[in-house]
């Protein structure tokens, strides 16, 4: 057998990831996964409109730990929806349909605002 037909795993991979299994990631470590996700939300929610207007109401409410609890817990209910919503998805849709619909959703949303500014 050529190395091009040998379908062995990959040192390191199970036979199911070499076989391009879909959720390959989902056997990552726990800290791998954690800070992946903890750097790219950081530093997507930095200077966002959430933390702008969390900003301002604390500025205003003068109870800062009050303000940092009910936007903590805001932040974690909603994504708790992301989190059970997409593991909902995976399992029911194919993570190359799932990329081209979040592709469009973006892109839709983009022409959305970009009319709004120009006024159309």
């Amino acid at each position: 057998m050529s190395p091009a037909q040998d379908s062995s795993p990959i040192a390191g991979q199970t036979a199911d990831q070499s076989a391009g299994e879909p959720y390959a990631a989902l056997k990552k470590g726990f800290w791998s996964i954690f800070f992946s996700t903890f750097v790219t939300i950081f530093l997507a929610e930095l200077g966002d409109k959430t933390q702008v207007t969390t900003l301002l109401i604390s500025a205003e409410a003068n109870s800062p730990w009050t303000v940092f609890a009910g936007a903590g817990l805001a932040l974690i209910s909603t994504s708790l929806i992301g989190v059970l919503l997409g593991r909902w998805m995976a399992k029911r849709i194919s993570a190359k349909t799932l990329d081209t619909m979040a592709a469009v959703l973006l892109l839709l949303i983009t022409i959305w605002l970009v009319a709004d500014v120009v006024g159309l």
